[in-house]
């Protein structure tokens, strides 16, 4: 028998909306105590990217890190995430492999990548833009010749989101699924470790 008799609000309403605020205003000083939020790793293989980034978080540890020889074992993550890396791999079957063994079983795996626009007229808007607007404003904003010629070049030869897939299977990911975003212009791809 619980030390209390009384019935606690979990059906909702205001009883409930009162008695959560009551309850965790009176934990909050001793919350950490019990409940330890999880460490985040941010890992780059270029350093300067990871000094710049760190005043944004500090909750993130970086990292320097090539995601095709990561400096963790196996099966030691909970779940990974990269935004706009992948297209950037050397290797990216490999990469995909490297990320695959360090993530426990059932981890999650969350790429955001850039894809291309199937329909138009988006699809000939995105390319006029990333072909012709971007790399001239990218070389006025950045003041480097070739970055955001890179951007456009390394879109196009990136695998469709239907061959990411595909590689995110080989690499040993499971129920993985995709999702095509801004009509397109990118794609969000989760796997299961």
């Amino acid at each position: 028998m619980l030390a209390t008799d009384r019935k606690l609000p979990l059906s909702g309403g205001r009883e409930k909306r009162s008695y959560v605020r009551a309850m965790f205003t009176a934990i909050a000083p001793r919350y950490d105590l019990l409940n330890h939020p999880g460490s985040v790793i941010g890992a780059d293989f270029v350093l300067p990217m990871l000094v710049l980034g760190k005043p944004k978080s500090v909750r993130v540890r970086p990292v320097n890190a090539d995601a095709l020889e990561l400096p963790f074992a196996d099966a030691s993550f909970d779940g990974a995430t990269v935004g706009f890396g992948v297209r950037n791999l050397m290797d990216l079957d490999a990469g995909l492999v490297e990320t695959a063994r360090v993530l426990r079983p059932g981890a999650r795996f969350v790429i955001l990548e850039f894809s291309t626009p199937k329909h138009q007229p988006l699809r000939g808007l995105y390319f006029f833009y990333f072909r012709k607007l971007l790399p001239l404003i990218g070389r006025l904003v950045s003041k480097h010749g070739d970055a955001y010629t890179y951007l456009p070049e390394s879109v196009l030869a990136f695998p469709e989101p239907d061959a990411l897939a595909a590689k995110m299977r080989a690499a040993g990911f499971r129920e993985v699924t995709y999702e095509r975003l801004l009509g397109g212009i990118c794609a969000i791809h989760v796997g299961v470790r």
